[in-house]
C-alpha cells in the first residue's frame, strides 16, 4: 500500500512538470520579424501536413492539423523561423 501511494505521488508530480513545461513554452521574437501565417502554412503543407488552424499562443504560432500519417497535430512553432518550438496541449 505504501509503495502504491509513493508511486502515485511520483507519477502525479511528473505529470505536473510536463504540463508546466508545455504551458511555459514561449517564443521571444519581435513582431516585425514574424513570418506571415500563410508562409508558415505553405511550409508545413510542403512538409506533408494538412493545416486546419493557426493561432497565436504565448508568442508562438499554435498549429492544428493532420500529419502525413493521418495523426492529429497540435504544435507550437517559432514565428520567425517556422521551426517547431513545442507541443500544444491535447483536448
Amino acid at each position: 500500500m505504501k509503495k502504491t501511494f509513493i508511486a502515485s505521488i511520483f507519477a502525479l508530480s511528473a505529470l505536473g512538470a510536463v504540463a508546466h513545461a508545455e504551458e511555459s513554452t514561449s517564443c521571444d521574437v519581435a513582431k516585425d520579424k514574424w513570418m506571415a501565417e500563410d508562409a508558415l502554412k505553405a511550409k508545413l503543407t510542403g512538409e506533408g501536413m494538412e493545416v486546419r488552424k493557426i493561432k497565436v499562443e504565448n508568442g508562438c504560432y499554435e498549429v492544428y492539423g493532420i500529419d502525413s500519417k493521418g495523426g492529429k497535430v497540435e504544435a507550437l512553432y517559432n514565428p520567425e523561423t517556422g521551426e517547431q518550438a513545442g507541443t500544444a496541449g491535447a483536448d
